[in-house]
């Protein structure tokens, strides 16, 4: 292992302990998290009531995070890429 990256994480762990952790890091970091799992649960529920339609959505990262980000326009949005584009 390079031991730019052992001394990279020596001073970041050396920062962390001396100054704590940012509650912005971590508030935002919290909210990022609940909306890509509000976003695997709308795709999981598209996906049930779609399948009745012929329509499916595959739930991976990419899907997960633009619906939850988005919302019901990234739903959409996958919508018509998978409909109009596949």
């Amino acid at each position: 292992m390079n031991w730019w990256i052992i001394a990279g994480i020596a001073v970041l762990i050396v920062l962390l302990l001396t100054k704590g952790i940012p509650l912005n890091l971590v508030k935002g970091s919290g909210q990022v998290v609940m909306k890509v799992t509000v976003g695997i649960l709308f795709l999981f529920f598209f996906n049930l009531f779609g399948a009745s339609f012929g329509l499916h959505i595959p739930i991976n990262v990419f899907t997960a995070i633009m619906v939850g980000m988005l919302g019901i326009p990234g739903i959409a949005c996958l919508t018509a890429i998978s409909v109009f584009v596949i």
